[in-house]
């Protein structure tokens, strides 16, 4: 099958029937053998998949895990292509080749889903100048309409999402952890949002998706909690530590969310709607489960509400259409107090002794870290199969 030439989209099951609650799943991975296998056609015809994310561990895995790319590689070489360029090509054709895939999504929404993103290069995270120029040469090289760069929300990265909103470029703000990460990044969209209007660019076809990690700040701070109950020999500090294993994801994930409708809903961003402006949606992102004491589907069931995009690694999306369900819950403690109150389990966290905003200044570092140790692997493997092919 084709991209861009799907059979009719009729998705069913639990995944599908998060739209009715105004929630898009997208995939969070990307390679040539889930679209040249008919496998991403079928998430998308029949499960209801309605955009992917990349980042660089992703693309080194699908590179360095299977020969799909050797060819390429070498003919790129052989035309003096550096490795940074030879990467940069191959995840390009990637992207180009998936957003063709989810046209057909991307038409059908009014434009308003079916997104794929590629990442600008992660060793650029604190350098704006750079980040901008690298993320206009992504947008040219894709040449899609249904296309999110994504920018880090480092201090270097606010000010470039403001800039390449307001030249019509769409962003996927990247590595958010606190709700003042968040803020940041809305007013950015925001911020560049009018300048784009001023330009005369189409605000309809402006998107941007504010990208949150959850499942990192769990292990981290269930790690912190395991520490101070092991250290405690006071009954009441161990089963108070205990309770709160596995709260801060899900708590601080209703936090930014209340900041998205006050940004979004309740603000001056009203009047930038009816001027035709879409609202910088929350996207959930590192939502597979990695305590396996936890469920399976956790950060998606519990985190289910309007205006929200929630992207899945494939084992994830399995178990979701397997004994999800598209029920709202993101904000049902308003409702329903048998629910905990987001505020009251950080400022729990506080109160037992650990520092969310030393987390969230770890977990940025981290992931800065991880992305960039993942691009250098490439680099490195690529550099190795260049230097074969001279050698040959």
């Amino acid at each position: 099958m084709n991209a861009g030439h799907l059979p009719p989209i009729a998705p069913k099951g639990p995944v599908a029937d998060l739209l009715k609650e105004g929630q898009s799943i997208w995939l969070d991975t990307i390679s040539r053998h889930l679209m040249n296998s008919g496998e991403l056609t079928e998430l998308i015809t029949a499960v209801g998949v309605r955009g992917i994310t990349s980042n660089p561990t992703i693309f080194e895995k699908a590179i360095n895990g299977s020969s799909d790319y050797d060819g390429e590689i070498l003919q790129l070489a052989k035309e003096d292509q550096s490795p940074t360029d030879i990467i940069r090509r191959l995840m390009v054709e990637d992207v180009k080749k998936a957003c063709d895939f989810f046209r057909p999504v991307y038409d059908s929404s009014d434009f308003g889903d079916g997104f794929v993103s590629i990442e600008v290069n992660p060793l650029l995270a604190h350098n704006t100048d750079e980040s901008v120029e690298e993320a206009r040469r992504l947008h040219r090289m894709v040449d899609r309409p249904n296309l999110l760069v994504k920018i880090p929300g480092t201090p270097e990265g606010i000010p470039a999402i403001r800039t390449l909103i307001s030249e019509g470029i769409s962003i996927n703000v990247t590595l958010l952890f606190s709700p003042d990460a968040y803020r940041d990044a809305a007013m950015a969209y925001i911020d560049g949002l009018r300048e784009a209007l001023s330009r005369g660019h189409n605000p309809a076809r402006l998107h941007s998706v504010a990208s949150l990690f959850i499942s990192r700040l769990d292990t981290l701070i269930d790690r912190q909690l395991g520490e101070i109950a092991a250290q405690s020999t006071d009954k009441a500090v161990i089963n108070h530590a205990t309770a709160l294993l596995g709260k801060a994801g899900i708590a601080n994930t209703q936090i930014v969310y209340e900041h998205f409708g006050d940004l979004f809903e309740k603000g001056p961003f009203r009047e930038l709607t009816r001027k035709g402006a879409r609202v910088q949606r929350p996207l959930w992102a590192s939502t597979g489960t990695k305590n396996p004491k936890y469920s399976d589907i956790l950060y998606v069931q519990e985190l289910i509400g309007p205006n929200t995009v929630n992207t899945v690694p494939s084992e994830t999306l399995r178990a979701f259409a397997d004994h999800g369900k598209a029920t709202r819950t993101i904000d049902r403690y308003k409702s329903d107090k048998s629910f905990s109150n987001p505020h009251d389990v950080l400022e729990s966290l506080q109160n037992i002794g650990l520092s969310l905003e030393a987390a969230y200044a770890q977990l940025i570092r981290e992931g800065v870290g991880a992305f960039n140790k993942s691009f250098e692997t490439l680099r490195e493997s690529t550099e190795k199969k260049i230097a074969a092919v001279k050698k040959a």
